[in-house]
């Protein structure tokens, strides 16, 4: 549930936005002609790109140039609650703001880069930042278009300064450059994710019927046959051969609980996680 949500805008597109929610929150979160700087005040923030999965604790960022995402806010565990900053980015305001003065990463020739995120950890300097924006939230009548500019172009200057500087310079040099991603690639990469067949669908930017559709002809299998048995399969190698327990196995392999992940494991081998185990014991 959304608590409060504020956003201030330049050149009529969003550059600002501060969200509290009471989570849990669960969302699509598509970027076709954008990027964006998240930082989390409180709670953790699990991004899901087409090839990556991020989770971003409180005190830290992230930086996504513009592709396909899901989104899920946690909640901090003291007080129940998450909040984020977001600083949105526009290829049009962008060259509004540098004019002819333009900066290496708007330039169009450049190499793509694989990743679509970039972790930036806590600092003092984007803690200051991050204060400096939650002022303008209070007094928006101060947050004219010449201020509004400047904080853009600072917090690239300090992104640029970041402990993770040559990755964020990467992201930075392709913020705009969109990746054409395989079918088969994003299935195999969110194998052992927890996210549904819908979800599945957004981050191929499908209809759920259209990515039933065309799994079937590829793997020759319904999404759920194939992904489960996948799953399995991973959980029973790690019964054997690693000391993590049954829970975290599960949790592991994108089990949504215990009893469903021994449900499935025994229907599938006929013996439940722990007799398995048992049967490995003597060996």
């Amino acid at each position: 549930m959304i608590i409060d949500y504020k956003r201030i805008d330049l050149f009529g597109k969003m550059l600002f936005e501060k969200a509290v929610i009471e989570p849990p929150f669960k969302k699509p979160n598509p970027m076709p002609d954008e990027a964006c700087f998240l930082h989390i005040r409180e709670g953790e923030y699990k991004s899901i790109s087409e090839e990556e999965s991020l989770c971003i604790t409180q005190g830290q960022s992230v930086l996504m140039k513009c592709g396909n995402y899901l989104s899920q806010m946690v909640a901090n565990k003291d007080t129940g609650m998450y909040e984020a900053v977001a600083v949105h980015f526009h290829p049009d305001v962008l060259r509004r703001i540098y004019s002819s003065d333009l900066p290496s990463f708007l330039l169009d020739d450049k190499q793509k880069y694989s990743s679509n995120m970039a972790l930036v950890n806590a600092s003092i300097p984007i803690d200051k930042y991050i204060e400096d924006i939650l002022f303008y939230f209070e007094h928006p009548q101060l947050a004219n278009d010449d201020i509004l500019v400047l904080k853009t172009k600072e917090i690239i200057l300090l992104l640029m300064q970041t402990h993770n500087a040559p990755n964020v310079l990467q992201i930075l040099e392709n913020l705009f450059s969109k990746r054409t991603i395989d079918f088969k690639t994003i299935i195999e990469a969110h194998l052992f994710t927890e996210i549904s067949l819908s979800e599945y669908a957004q981050l191929c930017n499908m209809s759920l019927s259209s990515f039933k559709r065309k799994f079937k002809s590829i793997y020759q299998t319904t999404p759920l046959q194939y992904i489960q048995q996948k799953r399995l399969e991973k959980s029973r190698e790690l019964l054997a051969i690693s000391d993590l327990s049954i829970s975290d196995v599960a949790y592991d392999c994108g089990f949504k609980s215990l009893s469903h992940f021994s449900k499935k494991f025994k229907e599938f081998y006929g013996i439940s996680p722990s007799e398995f185990r048992l049967t490995l014991s003597g060996k």
